[in-house]
């Protein structure tokens, strides 16, 4: 069975957007660059709900020959293009870069991929993560945690039916107040 973790940068009052879709907020390091580079690598499947597909697809499949390109968004870029991805959505009819979509039963199709050997399996986008919540499938999550409040907007947790129950296995500091923390669901 493969191993399911959610994982983005979260404000401290616990939003993965602002209003607006705003990400802006985020303290940038290229330590913490690096630690999202090594977790992207360990993942075998990327699962994308629409808008966060939307997002990365704007930019990562040439972030590697952009002018500005560090090392860091190099090795970031050609390991997003390599990694085979799953998207979920209704609204859209097409998708590339090594992904496949699906347009029928999200947590069906979640379950049996979760239930097929292999690597650690990426869970992103809030609406997607958070249908996987209510259903259980998440082994792990991954918050870093950036010193911002930004009121509202999107929230890294869902409205669940039932507690879930976490195992601290990872906390890391990053330049600027930046705290990695890692929970691995009880069972």
């Amino acid at each position: 069975m493969r191993k399911l973790f959610f994982g983005m940068n979260v404000s401290l009052d616990g939003y993965i957007a602002a209003p607006g879709d705003n990400i802006d907020w985020g303290v940038q390091s290229d330590e913490l660059f690096q630690q999202w580079t090594e977790l992207e690598q360990e993942t075998t499947l990327s699962l994308y709900g629409r808008k966060l597909w939307e997002s990365m697809s704007s930019y990562w499949p040439t972030g590697d020959q952009q002018p500005n390109a560090t090392p860091a968004h190099v090795e970031f870029a050609r390991n997003w293009r390599d990694t085979p991805k799953v998207v979920f959505s209704s609204t859209i009819d097409k998708v590339d870069w090594n992904t496949r979509l699906v347009t029928g039963d999200a947590i069906a199709e979640i379950t049996r991929l979760r239930a097929e050997d292999g690597g650690l399996v990426k869970i992103g986008g809030a609406t997607l993560a958070g249908a996987a919540m209510r259903a259980g499938l998440i082994d792990e999550y991954v918050l870093v945690t950036h010193p911002v409040l930004v009121g509202s907007g999107k929230p890294f947790f869902t409205a669940l039916d039932s507690w879930v129950n976490l195992n601290l296995v990872e906390t890391r500091t990053f330049p600027g107040g930046v705290l990695l923390t890692r929970y691995e669901t009880r069972r």
